[in-house]
């Protein structure tokens, strides 16, 4: 006859500890992002609110007295879009976008690739090419500005002195010139980040991959498409993305080489959108309706980030 052994019940306590535990731990998580949380919500939420407020109303100067701002709905984005700069602004933005990417992440990828051999004196190079990335951008803004004009800069002396030219390029006075100025200026500004982030992640990639692929019989260029690049993809993406991001909202470098000019040569969406607010204009809500485009056209490219990122990683698990 088989006996049947009971066992003794968890007392309600027992039970009910691990969950106030549990209770707990989440509660001082909470508390632990409750800064990050406040912080983001006061200086990024409030702020973006208040601007598509500002765009679906009709703020001028006298709206900062009376506190009156009548609401338009989407009449500041429909003019903003009827605009004749419209369509230039945008194709400026694209095309100092796409060249500055390019040429920022190309040089970027080739230095990096230098200085991952070790040699007297790289580190010290690598530092000494720091220094555009450093600077304030106005400062760069303002010597490149000197160093592009016309008569007294230091790059068309240099061309004359090579015979290229005997007058110089009219860089910040013709209209064809003034953006392939600005894009050389921002790409000037951006190599040093790439120079970075991606040295970075040359550095993490393991030398055993490079040694299996020598032992295979493949040469540099072999090394390099089948080991560095596949390698080195999640952070070609972040450096891609966060460079977009920057470039897209480029104002400072525009505003002190060109001001946006010649005749609008230079005029990019963040500039123009200044130029509505505040540069005699004072159309807020337009001004507004421009910096939100930007902002959901930063935000898409943010989400398919995101997207990607995740298969990657979900592709890497596996």
């Amino acid at each position: 006859m088989s006996t049947v052994v009971a066992t003794p019940a968890r007392a309600p306590e027992a039970v009910s500890r691990p969950r106030r535990l549990r209770s707990r731990e989440r509660l001082a998580a909470l508390l632990f992002l409750l800064p990050a949380a406040a912080y983001v919500a006061l200086f990024f939420g409030f702020p973006l609110v208040n601007n598509v407020a500002m765009s679906l109303r009709d703020y001028s100067v006298r709206s900062f007295y009376t506190g009156e701002a009548p609401f338009v709905g989407w009449d500041n984005y429909l003019a903003v879009i009827r605009h004749p700069l419209f369509g230039e602004a945008v194709l400026n933005t694209v095309v100092f976008t796409v060249f500055s990417l390019v040429f920022q992440f190309g040089i970027g990828l080739a230095l990096a690739l230098f200085f991952n051999e070790r040699f007297p004196g790289s580190g010290l190079l690598r530092s000494l090419l720091l220094l555009p990335w450093l600077l304030p951008l106005v400062v760069s803004g303002a010597v490149w500005r000197w160093m592009l004009d016309k008569d007294h800069g230091v790059v068309n002396a240099f061309l004359r002195a090579l015979g290229v030219s005997d007058t110089g390029a009219p860089w910040l006075t013709d209209p064809g010139w003034a953006l392939p100025a600005v894009i050389i200026v921002n790409i000037w500004i951006g190599i040093p980040f790439n120079l970075v982030i991606l040295h970075g992640g040359l550095k993490a990639i393991p030398k055993s991959l490079y040694e299996a692929a020598e032992l295979d019989g493949a040469g540099a260029w072999q090394r390099f498409r089948h080991v560095t690049w596949p390698m080195l993809r999640p952070v070609t993406a972040v450096v891609l993305m966060l460079g977009l991001v920057y470039t897209i909202k480029v104002f400072d470098v525009i505003m002190v080489v060109t001001g946006g000019g010649p005749a609008d040569a230079t005029q990019t969406l963040t500039t123009w959108s200044y130029q509505l607010s505040f540069d005699g204009q004072f159309a807020f809500g337009q001004g507004a309706a421009v910096g939100n485009l930007l902002v959901l056209v930063a935000t898409v490219f943010g989400l398919l980030y995101l997207r990607s990122a995740r298969s990657t990683i979900a592709e890497a698990e596996r």
